[in-house]
């Protein structure tokens, strides 16, 4: 089992900026992918951006040249760097991390407890 625990969170002018991070932690083989989603009342979970563990990432357009993603494997722990925030930002962000127990073990999904951002003046 895996366990996700973010940090980072927090009110921020619009133009601002902030990190998020995300630190697993557990019993596991390896950590395939980590990835960030968020989530606005009244809306669906959506993919931010994910990352794997090669450093090959993919991005929603509606993050892309704003917000990047970055991965420390020896610390199992991923990175959310979000610059030129716009209110439409403002959600809960959850972490994800694509996880094996085993080699050749089916690949299994964790996920934090989300860490709220809003973008506010």
């Amino acid at each position: 089992q895996v366990q996700l625990v973010e940090s980072g969170g927090g009110l921020v002018q619009p133009g601002g900026s902030l990190r998020l991070s995300c630190a697993a932690s557990g019993t596991f083989f390896s950590i395939i992918t980590m990835g960030w989603y968020r989530q606005a009342p009244g809306n669906q979970r959506e993919l931010v951006g994910t990352i794997t563990r090669g450093g090959n990432t993919n991005y929603a357009d509606s993050v892309k040249d704003r917000f990047t993603i970055s991965r420390d494997n020896a610390k199992n722990t991923v990175y959310l760097q979000m610059n030129n925030l716009k209110p439409e930002d403002t959600a809960a962000y959850y972490c994800n991390a694509g996880y094996t127990v085993a080699l050749y073990s089916r690949v299994d999904d964790a996920w934090g407890q989300g860490t709220q951002v809003t973008v506010s003046s």
